[in-house]
This record gives C-alpha cells, sequence and structure tokens, in this order.
C-alpha cells in the first residue's frame, strides 16, 4: 500500500457524526432515521411555504382522485406524479437550505442552483398538471 491509497482508504470508512449519531444496523437505526425525516418534514412545514402550497394542493388532489371515475391505473398515475411533487420539492427545499446556510450573499453558483431546483418543481408541477388534464379529457371523449 501507498501512502495516497492509505489515505484514500480511511476517507471511504463511513464513520462520521451522522452515521455515529444514527447507531450502526438495525431496527434503533430505522427509528432514528425515521424521527430525522419526521424532523424533516416539520422543518419543511414550517419554514417553507412553498412546500405547504404544494401539500395543500396535493391533499385536495387525493380527496378528488378518491372520487373521480378514473381507472386503477390513471389514478395510480395521478398519485405517483403528486408524490413526485412533494420529494422534488423537499429536496428543493433542502438544496436551498444549505444554500442559505452557506452564505448570506448570492453567489453565481448559488443562484445556479437554487434555479435548477426551482426548474425541477416546475417540471414536476407542470408533469401533475398535464396527468391532470389528460386524465379529466378521458372522461370527456
Amino acid at each position: 500500500y501507498s501512502k495516497n491509497q492509505e489515505v484514500s482508504n480511511t476517507l471511504l470508512v463511513a464513520d462520521s457524526f451522522a452515521s455515529n449519531a444514527k447507531g450502526k444496523k438495525g431496527l434503533a437505526r430505522i427509528l432514528k432515521a425515521t424521527g430525522y425525516s419526521i424532523d424533516g418534514f416539520k422543518a419543511a412545514y414550517k419554514f417553507e411555504a412553498a412546500f405547504r402550497q404544494v401539500l395543500w394542493l396535493n391533499l385536495v388532489l387525493f380527496t378528488i382522485i378518491m372520487f373521480m371515475p378514473f381507472g386503477v391505473v390513471i389514478k395510480m398515475m395521478l398519485v405517483v406524479a403528486s408524490f413526485l411533487s412533494l420529494i422534488v420539492e423537499l429536496i428543493n427545499t433542502g438544496i436551498e437550505a444549505s444554500v442559505d446556510h452557506t452564505s448570506t450573499k448570492q453567489p453565481p453558483l448559488a443562484k445556479i442552483a437554487k434555479d435548477v431546483g426551482s426548474a425541477a418543481q416546475f417540471l414536476s408541477l407542470l408533469l401533475l398538471f398535464v396527468l391532470w388534464l389528460m386524465a379529466v379529457s378521458s372522461l370527456l371523449y
């Protein structure tokens, strides 16, 4: 082994604060990870208006899905698109929080990161809208 190889091997060891805090394996790790996920939902809901808007939009859409005479496949596609929009918004919120934590200024790369996250959310909401249009139009024709 060369000295460089030893250094690179030590960097691959998952012995970080996060891995130690979560635990190494088993049910305790799953429970701690679930707690962190719940904390993430709470933080996104409390601090991010866009997440609240997407969440409430999707709750309304889920309610509508239950009463619409769509086939099972169409309902599944609409539910998947709704979850996708929520997932993308959570990721976008994480990106924005990380960028804001890094700098109070707005360097060009920070703007790119935020804009790209916003573009991803735009596409997920556009997908949701298009799928809803197609589903409703399938009832009309």
